[in-house]
């Protein structure tokens, strides 16, 4: 019997961290449904996982099973089973005996063997059962701890990150060995990743975290095209949306414009009900966020309804076989999601000034010096936790450089190059504009969803 599940306030809590790992935490998940947890490293997902499987204790708010009040339900009566993202097999046993362990408490005296049997034919592992984990592959661990978990017929399957340590081919596979399994089963699952395309090809609903809160729940079709704040927008999406600085002009008895900088975008009169909207946000720094197909590199003349022009130089060309991906430089300043972002070097420092700062005292600071002196085109800078990241060099006249930068997806026969400038077709209606504390204002949704 599968199982509904309830948060209403969840709250964790470290002592010596001065803000909660998850701060308020509330959602409903439905019986046999798929929900994923999606996020950035580190903020919190899976402390909300071990805390449904009790692994983690409660700091505040509630946790109910089925309506019933669980904080305190020990985790081997939660009925639930977790997938790890490390396996967790017992080295010495073999896949049959990994499977088949957790029923030893289930079905003491009972014969294990058609459970197990029945389990590995679900997985097709049937002929790696009488092998050792040192003796399987990655995919072949990951699919025995899959089968450890569902050959307890549990009514909750929780999945932290269960696929990162595998290879991309695999990983797609088994994410629709999982997408089968779990719907076929009909099991209320759980999913834990940082990773956006499995949240997107695998659940039902994604909820998205930051900083231990949650910012948006909603099918990946809504996530993706209704974000509620720029965060989950940038979260969400192949290639990143293309988010730039702008700001409204609206002069009273005039038109509407948004400003880029070297070049304005023009809004068609009248206005939509969305457009309008902006004209509170008069003179005011807004952030426009575009997907790559919502422009697309056409000349003026062959414009639809709804579609304004910008122009941009051509910096970059991705052929990816069935499309293109052209890196183009508009003038406008792109704006910056600082948990998704590495940071940048001032332009003013000199590259030896950046080799010294990154090289430091130590045997790291030796590895930093040899790579700078033989890669002379890149910089190291350490960060706060003594890694040492690669960036890109600021060119010499960065300040006079415009920096905004625009993906469009087009087709694989365009042909460009770098240094064109081409005209650009801006599908207003795919446009986003966020005010400057991220909220979405256009597209204005029907129904604003709960934003922490």
């Amino acid at each position: 019997m599968t199982r509904a599940i309830s948060l209403h306030d969840l709250s964790k809590t470290y002592p010596k961290q001065p803000a909660p790992a998850v701060d308020r935490f509330s959602l409903e998940i439905p019986p046999g449904e798929f929900l994923v947890l999606l996020g950035p490293s580190g903020c919190g997902k899976s402390t909300v996982l071990r805390m449904i499987a009790g692994l983690e204790d409660i700091s505040s708010g509630e946790l109910l099973l089925d309506g019933e009040y669980a904080n305190n339900l020990a985790p081997g009566d939660r009925r639930m089973a977790m997938v790890f993202q490390n396996f967790a097999l017992y080295p010495s046993m073999t896949s049959r005996q990994n499977i088949g362990f957790p029923l030893r408490f289930e079905m003491p005296g009972e014969d294990q063997n058609p459970r197990v049997e029945e389990t590995a034919r679900i997985l097709g592992i049937e002929e790696i059962l009488d092998r050792y984990p040192g003796q399987l592959s990655g995919g072949e661990r990951q699919r025995v701890a899959m089968g450890r978990a569902i050959s307890r017929h549990p009514s909750v399957f929780l999945m932290d990150e269960p696929l990162s340590n595998l290879d991309a081919k695999l990983r797609s596979h088994l994410r629709a060995e999982i997408a089968r399994l779990t719907r076929g089963m009909g099991v209320t699952t759980v999913y834990v990743t940082h990773d956006q395309a499995e949240a997107m090809s695998l659940g039902d609903r994604v909820a998205v975290m930051r900083g231990g809160v949650l910012q948006q729940v909603g099918s990946p079709r809504d996530t993706y095209h209704l974000p509620v704040n720029v965060f989950v927008a940038a979260f969400i999406g192949t290639p990143r949306i293309n988010l730039l600085q702008a700001t409204v002009l609206a002069p009273l008895g005039g038109g509407m414009w948004i400003d880029f900088g070297r070049q304005r975008l023009g809004l068609p009169e009248p206005l939509s009900l969305d457009h309008q909207m902006l004209r509170i946000q008069q003179g005011r720094d807004i952030i426009v966020g575009l997907r790559s197909e919502a422009v697309r590199i056409a000349a003026p003349s062959s414009a639809h309804a709804g579609e304004v022009v910008l122009s941009g130089i051509v910096e970059h060309v991705e052929y990816q076989g069935h499309e293109c991906l052209v890196h183009l430089n508009t003038g406008a300043k792109p704006a910056v999601v600082p948990e998704l972002e590495a940071p940048r070097l001032p332009a003013q420092r000199t590259r030896s000034a950046a080799r010294r700062a990154a090289a430091g005292p130590g045997g790291l600071g030796k590895l930093a010096r040899k790579a700078a002196g033989r890669f002379p085109g890149l910089l190291q800078e350490p960060d706060g936790a003594g890694a040492v990241k690669v960036l890109d060099p600021p060119p010499a006249d960065r300040a006079e450089q415009p920096t905004g930068d625009l993906v469009v997806r087009t087709g694989p026969d365009i042909r460009v190059r770098p240094g064109d400038r081409v005209p650009l077709l801006v599908d207003l209606a795919h446009l986003y504009v966020f005010d400057n504390t991220g909220r979405r204002i256009c597209p204005a949704p029907a129904e604003q969803p709960r934003l922490e």
